[in-house]
């Protein structure tokens, strides 16, 4: 991978999608990990510091080591950022759940409820600043589904999708990202002590290796075992893979009409002129 190109590519596909849009500016969630400060430094080169903005929403449990890493990112390439403490909101909802709404909830609920408050903030810090919500997941991310809908997953356009965590770490050394993000545990940081890969129960380098073979070369099982992987670890990532593809891409809409609003219709706006589309129908906008 050429990261000279890589890092070309990325940046005029920020400075195109900002455009198409009719913006000039983001916001990025900055958690102070990898992910997130490689899309910031990315940002900055297309757009410019001034046009680049930064939210980071600690929680109560969250590690103050993370809003240290992300006001360096912030301070380093001189954006516009703000710290927004989302531990209020979160909890009063929480405490406010009626009995009738289910037991207690467990880390998993509240971390993705932490996720989702995280995102509803940005959204609104977006419409403030005029600018995109700009997404930080990366291709092995999205592959296994680890992420929350409606929360980190929840973004205008993501310049790393198609890089995996490994391809991720060498562009922040290539971008010049601090050294101690590069090197730190891969967290979510929705609660103490919580890793990526202590949830997902392997190692990125790991499973990077076995998705790039499964997934861009299209390898087969047998042919997987043969070059050294476990079999029951090729069939859990196929497994995760299967079940989460539903998150990596658009609700799915029952079609009716001749276009709908999915994958065609920019044919609609491209192909069809004004004069030969169908007139409104009463009342119709």
């Amino acid at each position: 991978m050429d990261l000279d190109e890589v890092q070309d590519a990325l940046v005029e596909f920020v400075r195109a999608e900002v455009a198409r849009a009719g913006y000039r500016k983001v916001v990025i969630g900055l958690s102070g990990g990898l992910d997130s400060s490689v899309v910031a430094y990315l940002c900055v080169r297309a757009l410019g510091a001034e046009n680049t903005f930064g939210a980071m929403l600690p929680y109560r449990t969250s590690d103050p080591a993370s809003l240290s890493d992300a006001k360096e990112v912030a301070s380093v390439l001189g954006i516009e950022y703000c710290v927004v403490d989302i531990t209020g909101p979160v909890d009063a909802y929480f405490a406010a759940l009626p009995p009738e709404a289910g037991p207690e909830a467990d880390k998993l609920r509240r971390g993705n409820r932490i996720a989702r408050e995280r995102m509803a903030v940005i959204y609104d810090l977006s419409a403030a600043k005029q600018g995109l919500v700009v997404g930080t997941s990366n291709k092995t991310e999205l592959l296994l589904g680890y992420g929350t809908l409606h929360g980190d997953l929840a973004f205008a356009f993501d310049p790393i999708g198609d890089l995996y965590k490994t391809q991720v770490r060498a562009l922040a050394r290539h971008l010049g990202v601090p050294p101690r993000i590069i090197a730190k545990a891969p967290s979510a940081d929705l609660w103490s002590g919580q890793t990526d890969e202590g949830e997902l129960g392997f190692t990125y380098d790991d499973v990077d290796k076995l998705l790039y073979l499964m997934v861009d070369e299209r390898r087969k099982k047998s042919e997987l075992v043969a070059m050294g992987f476990k079999p029951e670890f090729v069939d859990a990532v196929q497994r995760r893979v299967r079940a989460t593809r539903f998150k990596a891409r658009m609700p799915v809409l029952a079609r009716i009409m001749t276009h709908g609003v999915g994958g065609d219709f920019r044919y609609w706006e491209s192909t069809i002129s004004r004069r030969h589309r169908p007139r409104p129908m009463p009342n119709e906008r």
